[in-house]
């Protein structure tokens, strides 16, 4: 029994004795293995050369453009409704049809205002009539200046009645109110319409119209006669504008400003149609630009990646107008200077690269 403890107590120490000089052994490998920290591996990253892509800075001639969507319009357009209810009588005009200002398009029943006009003019000419034999025995001293007077104003009474009626005649008629093209008309003769109904659309194509917004940051610097270049769907080419009207407000729901520009008569325009509208507000000569993908955004504002001497040097800068490829820097770079355009997520400040590419 004894036999056997000692034989478990050796095998154990020759046990422990073997583990010890397995740890002596490998212990140094794994102390070098260790050395492999995060600081240890941004070391080696540091000293790791990266191949980025650069750009120089130059001064650079900036076109401040920005881009809307609008409507085009026609000069004049308007739609033709009664200003009383009543039977449509006769139309005067065929459908797309040129028009002058002043022409009768639409006649609506008046047979009872004309009874009505008939009766009162009859009235005028009888309050006329005895008018005029009351001054008459005015002037002779015949009778007093009070019945002179009564009978003067029963006879501009009737005069009044009789202009109303001719003006509720008018009501009937729906004369152009200025020369154009009129559209499709939405009644017949026989129709029965009211203040609502609308009857058909005039338009003026003597000039167009461009109705577009921008942002209330640009409102500062439109002018009116600036000029602006539209295109509309469908169509390649591209027409131009000047700027003769400008909302004196913002829109406080849009926060945009309403701009509205001329434009002549094209054949391939038509009032009503989408136009992507391109808008030159100003030329800035000398601005430094840098590729948009150059600028990496910070919580206290922008900064840029310097290249110098083959290591990365960071730059805060202010950017400008953004365009679609570029940023304007309004301080933080000059000229000449090497921005850094790729690679932005793996160099860090002090580390070292080449420069594969240069624009």
């Amino acid at each position: 029994m004894a036999d056997k403890m000692k034989k478990r107590i050796k095998s154990i120490l020759i046990g422990v004795i073997v583990i010890v000089v397995l740890l002596i052994l490998l212990l140094p490998k794994f102390i070098a293995s260790g050395d492999d920290t995060p600081a240890n591996s941004n070391a080696a990253r540091m000293n790791m050369t990266i191949s980025v892509k650069a750009h120089i800075v130059k001064p650079e001639r900036l076109s401040n453009t920005v881009l809307s969507t609008g409507s085009i319009m026609a000069n004049e357009e308007v739609e033709l409704q009664s200003e009383t209810s009543g039977k449509i009588i006769s139309i005067n005009f065929k459908e797309g049809s040129h028009v002058t200002k002043g022409d009768l398009l639409v006649k609506i029943n008046d047979a009872d205002l004309q009874a009505q006009l008939r009766r009162a003019e009859s009235k005028v000419k009888v309050a006329e009539e005895k008018e005029f034999r009351q001054r008459t025995l005015l002037e002779r001293n015949l009778i007093s200046q009070e019945e002179y007077d009564n009978t003067l104003n029963e006879f501009n009474a009737s005069k009044a009645d009789c202009d109303l009626i001719k003006a509720q005649i008018e009501k009937t008629e729906i004369r152009a109110p200025f020369s154009g093209i009129v559209g499709l008309r939405s009644v017949s003769e026989g129709s029965f319409v009211n203040t609502s109904t609308v009857i058909a659309r005039l338009q003026n194509l003597s000039n167009l119209k461009i109705d577009f917004s921008i942002p209330e940051r640009y409102s500062s610097m439109v002018r009116l006669g600036d000029e602006i270049e539209f295109r509309v769907s469908g169509d390649n080419e591209s027409y131009t504008a000047k700027v003769y009207a400008i909302e004196p407000r913002i829109d406080p729901s849009t926060r945009t400003l309403q701009i509205c520009a001329f434009c002549r008569v094209y054949k391939n325009l038509i009032p009503g149609a989408f136009a992507n509208v391109q808008l030159k507000l100003k030329e800035t000569a000398g601005a430094i630009l840098v590729p948009s993908v150059s600028i990496v955004p910070e919580l206290k504002g922008q900064r840029v990646y310097l290249y110098k001497d083959g290591t990365v040097v960071p730059q805060n800068v202010e950017i400008g107008i953004r365009e679609e490829t570029r940023v304007q820097i309004l301080s933080g770079l000059n000229a000449g200077d090497t921005v850094i355009t790729s690679g932005i997520l793996q160099i860090r400040p002090g580390a070292k690269v080449s420069i594969s590419e240069l624009n």
